[in-house]
């Protein structure tokens, strides 16, 4: 009994060093997997070819040229999708039936009468917009002038009352005329 468990522990020791080795061969794999700079230091047209392919499949690429591939060699566009309107205007479309004409037409109907009630108030609305726009247009150079008038008469000092100040100061100023500060200086 004593070659065999020698053997088989001969057997063991053995296999702990394929383990071993394997162990360090997976982490060297590991860590050459992980080290990207290196492989594009290595290969740098690959790399950037990896990056292009990755980033093309991220973004939907197959899909788009499918989808392209497919209305070049069918000629048709892509179906809308069956659900285009709000919750609530499907679920008053449900409620008209399953017979298509017949929902078309009250829907045509139904279309036409709002058209109709709010074409009054279209109208209305563009003969304001175009009331005011003229009058805005006439009004404009008016207020313009107006407002150059009311800021050159604000810039500009009132007559009399600049006269008056005027010749008090140069009363003031003459030689002979008492110095300090003017008894009313009307400010």
């Amino acid at each position: 009994m004593g070659t065999r468990t020698d053997a088989a522990q001969a057997r063991v020791v053995a296999a702990r060093a394929d383990l071993a080795e394997e162990v360090d061969r997976l982490e060297a794999a590991g860590r050459a997997a992980v080290d990207i700079p290196a492989k594009v230091r290595q290969n740098p047209a690959k790399a950037a070819g990896v990056a292009a392919g990755s980033a093309f499949v991220v973004l939907g690429g197959p899909k788009r040229l499918f989808r392209r591939a497919r209305r070049v060699v069918t000629g048709k566009d892509e179906e809308l999708p069956s659900e285009l309107l709000p919750k609530e205007v499907e679920k008053t479309l449900r409620k008209l039936g399953s017979d298509g004409k017949a929902v078309r037409g009250t829907l045509e109907r139904e279309f036409a009468n709002y058209l109709d009630t709010r074409a009054k108030e279209r109208k209305k609305e563009g003969v304001v917009a175009a009331a005011t726009a003229i009058a805005l247009s006439a009004i404009r150079p008016i207020a313009m002038r107006g407002g150059r008038q009311v800021a050159e008469r604000m810039l500009n000092p009132n007559g009399p009352s600049f006269q008056e100040q005027l010749e008090r100061i140069r009363e003031r100023r003459k030689p002979g005329a008492k110095s300090g500060p003017p008894e009313d200086a009307g400010l």
